[in-house]
């Protein structure tokens, strides 16, 4: 079997599935894959970003397998002109948030203030209110239980407005536009995997 390798720039709305309702925005309508590729992991309906799809397990476990700590990159924009402090709470490890019911102590992350991204603008717009300004930070983690990036936000007080991921590994979203689709090599997935 020939594998392939794809990253595709999920837009806000979209599924990480191939079937669904009729009126759902899914990974088939933007791109012919191979009938064997899924992704690697998911982003939830309303995040956005770099996406990896493949039908080589062996990489999939490169990513998913929890003991292998793969770094993913996020670019949130946060209600609120959040604080030093927040920041400092949502890298220390000392955030509990709840996951399938249960608490679950997040792993050390990294985060840091950043200026508005020269991204493009989400379709549909984030809702804006006039007296509440909003901030940008860039999440690293290297777990990713679900909605964890909206869950730490939240948790600080600064809920989660927009989420792109942005890299995976060293696979780099850059210079891909929402919706648009990339295949990568073998040798260029593994490299920035390992």
């Amino acid at each position: 079997m020939e594998h392939k390798y794809f990253i595709f720039n999920k837009p806000f709305g979209t599924l990480c599935q191939f079937s669904g309702e009729e009126s759902d925005s899914l990974l088939g309508d933007f791109y012919n894959y191979p009938k064997d590729v899924y992704s690697v992991g998911r982003l939830d309906k309303d995040s956005e970003g770099l996406l990896l799809l493949t039908n080589d397990n062996r990489l999939k476990d490169k990513v998913l397998n929890p003991s292998k700590k793969k770094a993913k990159k996020y670019l949130v924009q946060v209600d609120g002109a959040i604080t030093p402090e927040a920041v400092n709470q949502l890298q220390n490890g000392s955030l509990q948030i709840k996951h399938k019911g249960k608490t679950h102590q997040v792993a050390p992350a990294k985060c840091k203030i950043v200026p508005q991204p020269n991204i493009e603008e989400r379709d549909p717009p984030i809702r804006v209110r006039q007296n509440i300004p909003t901030s940008w930070i860039e999440l690293e983690l290297t777990e990713g239980k679900n909605r964890q990036v909206r869950k730490m936000t939240a948790a600080v007080g600064y809920p989660t407005l927009r989420l792109l991921r942005i890299s995976l590994g060293e696979i780099l979203l850059e210079g891909l536009k929402i919706g648009e689709v990339k295949e990568l090599s073998r040798e260029v997935a593994y490299k920035a995997l390992r």
